[in-house]
């Protein structure tokens, strides 16, 4: 009786170092793991710059004191870093609200800077929501035949700060704001808060400190 035999199944080797397909793999994992560290090292560098630590108006002139170390990822420029020369003693120009980035272009050399704080003592209530960094208008009120006439006497100025001392002792429970007018318009501003009528100031609705 003849008995056929099948074919014999060969013996399956165990892979080797020397094994090109392994080797392969072995370089592309780690590949893979040095480009996502990578992406991941890249997307985590921050910067040191400079945030307000307080509300800082027009005509603040900058000291260590008024800024905080803020790490972020921003364009170069845009923003004061803290990598440049310190900017202490350089004038604030505009409003930065407190833990804002300090732009690059909001600050001066004090000789570029003309705009003077002028205190104005009111006539009628401030509103509660005018504080430092506001937007204010300035108004003045006449007696004339006609009757009580208003108009504004400058427009758009920064509250530098707000005196709200008042009392039985003050006058008329007056308050006190100061703000700041630029040099060429000080000595007509002067003239007008000078003048027997009554001033106010008035807030812009949503223009505020941050």
């Amino acid at each position: 009786m003849n008995s056929s035999r099948g074919p014999i199944a060969g013996r399956i080797k165990r892979p080797t170092w020397r094994d090109p397909k392994l080797l392969v793999g072995l370089a592309l994992i780690a590949f893979s793991v040095v480009a996502v560290a990578t992406v991941v090292q890249s997307a985590d560098i921050t910067s040191p710059y400079y945030s307000a630590r307080h509300t800082l108006t027009p005509g603040t002139v900058l000291t260590e004191s008024d800024v905080i170390l803020t790490h972020v990822r921003v364009g170069t420029g845009t923003y004061l870093s803290a990598d440049a020369d310190p900017p202490w003693g350089q004038v604030v120009t505009r409003v930065v609200g407190t833990g804002e980035l300090i732009p690059a272009s909001s600050l001066l050399d004090q000789a570029q800077f003309d705009a003077r704080p002028v205190a104005v003592r009111t006539s009628l209530p401030l509103g509660e929501a005018i504080t430092r960094g506001s937007i204010v208008d300035v108004w003045l009120t006449l007696d004339t035949e006609d009757g009580p006439e208003s108009s504004p006497i400058a427009q758009g100025l920064v509250v530098e700060q707000v005196d709200r001392a008042g009392g039985a002792f003050s006058v008329a429970n007056s308050e006190t704001v100061y703000v700041v007018v630029p040099g060429d318009q000080v000595a007509a501003f002067l003239d007008a808060i000078a003048s027997k009528g009554d001033i106010s100031v008035v807030g812009l609705a949503g223009a505020g400190a941050s």
